[in-house]
């Protein structure tokens, strides 16, 4: 069985034993995590797609890793012929969670 969920502004193909990178939730080591925004849930033969939730679908995740950082990126900025360069690294904060359970 697996389901499609929609955290953190991306969507992600889960089954149950997965582990996953998301971005930040703010919770601790050891909690519970449930993601209500279900989008379609299947599993064998059949497919449940919601419009656009599926109704009653839920899908329970325990949090491994509350916070962690991402790999640096680079970013710089560059005007030719102006002498100006700007350069900046960003590490972005995510939360290691594993699937427990895909209720449907």
């Amino acid at each position: 069985m697996y389901a499609i969920i929609k955290t953190g502004g991306k969507q992600y193909k889960v089954s149950e034993g997965d582990t996953l990178f998301v971005e930040k939730l703010g919770v601790k080591d050891g909690d519970t995590v449930t993601f209500d925004e279900v989008l379609a849930v299947g599993g064998g033969d059949s497919l449940k797609v919601g419009a656009p939730l599926v109704d009653g679908a839920t899908v329970t995740a325990k949090v491994e890793t509350a916070e962690g950082k991402g790999k640096k990126v680079i970013v710089f900025k560059y005007k030719p012929k102006k002498g100006s360069a700007k350069k900046q690294g960003h590490r972005q904060p995510y939360t290691k969670v594993v699937i427990e359970k895909i209720n449907a």
